[in-house]
């Protein structure tokens, strides 16, 4: 089961990122061009807030099934602090990943109750690139490449 959750999580850790992206370009192109916030970018900034969703959602099953989790009770917090590769798996990607998603989260809530779409792109483009910058810098690279 562990391998089968691992596969969907990395691949669909691709789609996040290309989606977040996407998403983050648009919102900052529309902010810079002053351009009319339309049903199409509506449905990006839903596409990455449903996609990251169901990413937080996988990878929770995925922490919880992973061989790296029994090491707190083998190691204790102090030994899996001390570890480089078992803080990233343990504290340091889960954590931002949560704290991604909350950013995307609160980005996609407050951009709906702005009236114009200058206020709507600007939200967007700070919270959900802010979101990309956190995804980008725990992604255990050297598993990926």
């Amino acid at each position: 089961m562990y391998e089968t959750i691992q596969f969907i999580h990395s691949y669909w850790a691709y789609l996040v990122l290309t989606v977040l992206v996407i998403a983050s370009v648009n919102a900052i192109v529309g902010y810079a061009s002053n351009k009319e916030y339309g049903a199409t970018n509506f449905r990006i900034a839903l596409f990455a807030l449903i996609v990251t969703h169901l990413q937080l959602l996988i990878g929770f099953v995925l922490y919880f099934t992973t061989p790296y989790f029994k090491m707190f009770g083998e190691l204790g917090m102090g030994g899996v602090m001390k570890d480089p590769t078992l803080r990233l798996y343990n504290v340091e990607h889960p954590l931002i990943m949560i704290l991604a998603v909350v950013l995307i989260t609160m980005g996609y809530s407050k951009h709906k109750k702005k009236l114009t779409s200058k206020p709507k792109f600007k939200i967007l483009a700070i919270f959900y690139t802010l979101a990309l910058i956190l995804v980008l810098s725990r992604i255990p690279w050297s598993a990926w490449l």
